[in-house]
């Protein structure tokens, strides 16, 4: 069954952006940093980031300025909830408790999901993205 696929925790290898246009962006680098977890219970929490965010000049994150804080949450994105497999359809929607995104909790993400070997890529449907269209590719790799 697919859902025992899923089960575990996954590394963030690459998270590409392709906009309708055929450009492509990469919001977190070339090479970002995050990690998936799916449990056999339904639960799941997902955090990417540039590994390269700047510090703040001092050590309180409500002490940041306005441009260290949009900085860090530019360079972050993270999500907790609940997950279903659609086998047909290959999917896995994540249905989001919370988010760094308030706009995201209470709604659905559906994922499109493929494995090779150790690695699962997920797809988003195209969806608006800093004034774009884009479809979000990320590949993930099982942790050991």
């Amino acid at each position: 069954m697919i859902r025992e696929q899923l089960v575990g925790t996954w590394r963030l290898k690459s998270c590409e952006l392709r906009r309708s246009d055929g450009k492509s962006a990469y919001p977190y680098g070339t090479k970002p940093v995050g990690q998936l977890m799916y449990d056999a219970a339904g639960n799941m929490s997902v955090q990417v980031m540039k590994p390269d965010r700047p510090k703040f000049s001092v050590n309180d994150k409500f002490e940041g300025s306005a441009e260290e804080v949009k900085s860090a949450f530019d360079g972050f994105e993270c999500y907790f909830g609940r997950y279903e497999v659609g086998e047909d359809k290959k999917t896995v929607t994540h249905h989001i408790e919370g988010s760094l995104l308030p706009n995201w909790e209470g709604k659905p993400q559906e994922r499109f999901f493929e494995f090779s070997g150790d690695r699962l890529s997920l797809a988003s449907p195209p969806t608006r993205y800093a004034g774009a269209t884009i479809t979000s590719f990320l590949i993930w790799e099982r942790k050991t």
